[in-house]
């Protein structure tokens, strides 16, 4: 049996799809399986996948269910030990899956592992290198845009990123899938967040190098449709993990949060999409399965609330410094 799971979803990605696949055939730990699963593309029939690379597993979906659907498929065919989930359009290096499953057998407690992701087009500029979350109810990216050699040690992050993250599958089982009602964005977050409830904790390699395009299916950095759904998705991180003490004390953080993310969208020519996406998360909220409080995380919840308060400090100094 593969110990890892290496889980692609794709979406129109015929012109990064063949670079990625071609990384993963120079690893230096070939314990793995592949599988790709199509949300419904439009640019090529794929042919090509299935006659240069038999062994890979392809399913091809009959619609765009989004990213959170497209990888649990992937999840739920997984035969590893550990699922590894890759963008379409990233390139990894050739030790990146031993680096990733040597990060995540450090400990038990790991359930996710955030790959050191580089900016492919610049290869001395960072893109990603984990997650962090703030009481305000932003999550941000650490080392985005900033010099590669600022982000050579080890170090636990809120959240890995599912853009190329490893993931103990057997906490899935506890926790839950990803949630399908998020379609894409924050999805990965929100399950991080259910994992540290459960007492996990997540960390970044920065061993594990891999080199990300970044956009290749949305097709820009900001544009309508990631800004109504990343602003519905901000509304149903706190609300699904939060219990209600807790959301009654970020409250004023989380309306303070909400209303700097609308001014600044606004700015930049969005604000009507947030507006729409955040009144969306609001309507669609009661649907949201929340995480059943249980007194036995109470150490895990007060933990978490001290790390959303740091990370609002470490992200209000650094653009204060900037």
């Amino acid at each position: 049996m593969s110990k890892v799971s290496i889980v692609i979803p794709n979406y129109n990605g015929m012109n990064y799809l063949k670079s990625c696949i071609e990384s993963l055939r120079i690893q230096d730990n070939l314990e793995f399986e592949t599988i790709i699963i199509d949300n419904a593309s439009q640019d090529s029939d794929y042919k090509w996948v299935k006659e240069e690379y038999p062994d890979i597993i392809w399913k091809k979906l009959n619609q765009n269910y989004g990213f959170s659907s497209a990888v649990n498929e992937g999840i739920k065919m997984a035969k590893g030990e550990y699922v590894l989930l890759l963008n379409n359009d990233t390139v990894l290096e050739a030790d990146f899956v031993s680096q990733m499953v040597k990060a995540i057998e450090r400990d038990k407690r790991i359930f996710g592992v955030s790959s050191k992701m580089i900016a492919y087009h610049n290869h001395s500029m960072m893109d990603d290198a984990g997650d962090e979350y703030t009481v305000l109810g932003w999550a941000y990216k650490t080392g985005d845009g900033k010099p590669v050699e600022q982000f050579t040690k080890r170090k636990r992050v809120f959240s890995a990123c599912a853009g190329a993250a490893l993931y103990r599958k057997e906490v899935f089982d506890k926790i839950g899938l990803f949630d399908e009602n998020f379609f894409a964005y924050m999805e990965d977050v929100d399950v991080s967040y259910r994992a540290r409830i459960y007492g996990y904790y997540n960390v970044y390699c920065p061993d594990a190098k891999v080199y990300h395009i970044g956009s290749a299916t949305s097709g820009s950095k900001y544009n309508e449709f990631k800004v109504r759904l990343a602003a519905r998705n901000n509304v149903y991180v706190p609300y699904k993990n939060m219990p209600f003490i807790q959301l009654l004390i970020n409250f004023p953080a989380l309306v303070v949060g909400t209303w700097v993310k609308y001014l600044w969208f606004r700015k930049q020519g969005f604000g009507e999409a947030y507006r729409e996406g955040f009144v969306e998360g609001l309507k669609n909220a009661h649907q949201i399965e929340k995480v059943t409080y249980q007194r036995k995380h109470l150490k895990n919840y007060i933990v978490i609330e001290g790390l959303l308060i740091l990370n609002t400090v470490k992200y209000m100094i650094s653009k204060l410094v900037k």
